[in-house]
């Protein structure tokens, strides 16, 4: 039997074995080198699954979360970013506290140039919440939009 499988038995049926969940939530985020250092570029990601609790009622709070990163020497690993995002589906917590939470783990991880989250929780209450956090490094000015035709 695999070391991540366990055997469940009961009165009304035989034996059967179940293989544990191989990914866990983690607190971890890991990085990777920036494969383009020298230049300005913007990594975006629509993570739509966020999941927490409300702290006053424990209900679930659902939320598609927008990141918006210029990378400077290290950038977030896909995998680690999931299940840094699934860790927070058993906590209860404020939709402020949370984004700014997250946006304050990413940039002490990868050190960007310019970050931006957007948290844009489902409604509750008959309100929609959206919540945006920046974070840029000091003297970083973006370059000037281009407006093509």
């Amino acid at each position: 039997m695999a070391e991540n499988a366990v055997v469940y038995a009961s009165k009304r049926h035989a034996a059967r074995r179940f293989e544990l969940m191989p990914s866990q939530p983690s607190t971890e985020l890991e990085t990777f080198a920036n494969p383009s250092p020298e230049r300005d570029y913007t990594i975006r990601m629509q993570i739509p699954e966020f999941t927490c609790l409300c702290p006053k009622t424990g209900q679930p709070d659902f939320a598609t979360l927008e990141l918006e990163y210029v990378a400077d020497r290290l950038c977030v690993e896909l995998k680690s970013l999931k299940l840094y995002i699934w860790s927070f589906r058993d906590r209860g917590t404020f939709h402020e506290a949370v984004t700014n939470e997250i946006a304050d783990h990413i940039e002490a991880a990868t050190r960007p140039r310019f970050l931006r989250l957007t948290a844009r929780f489902n409604v509750r209450g008959g309100i929609y919440t959206t919540i945006v956090v920046e974070r840029r490094q000091a003297g970083w000015q973006a370059l000037p939009a281009v407006t093509l035709p």
